[in-house]
């Protein structure tokens, strides 16, 4: 217990890039949803993402940018679809996940 509560006194976090998508192509959208991101699950597994992760979303068109939850899409469309009245469909996106991170771990950090 002593050693947790040092570390936790003395560990200083920065936030790191964990995984991203780059010139992702919104496929769908759903206007009458309340906010999020459906990923196709192959997409989410190849970079490292997590269902219900928050993520920040950059259209590369306009420079929007907003933060939302990543949840599942159907495995194998290679869909994304932004649920809510963020973007219009067929813009080029960016989005990724951080994490906060000791920073000794982050000398050898490689995002996926």
């Amino acid at each position: 217990m002593r050693i947790v509560m040092i570390k936790r006194k003395f560990m200083n976090l920065i936030t790191v890039l964990k995984s991203k998508l780059h010139r992702a192509t919104v496929t769908e959208t759903d206007l009458d949803y309340e906010g999020s991101i459906a990923v196709d699950r192959d997409l989410i597994e190849a970079v490292g993402l997590h269902v219900y992760e928050k993520v920040q979303v950059l259209n590369l068109n306009n420079g929007a940018r907003f933060e939302t939850y990543v949840i599942e899409g159907e495995r194998g469309k290679r869909d994304i679809c932004i649920k809510g009245a963020a973007v219009m469909g067929g813009e080029s996106e960016l989005f990724y996940g951080r994490q906060d991170s000791c920073p000794l771990k982050t000398v050898f950090w490689n995002p996926m």
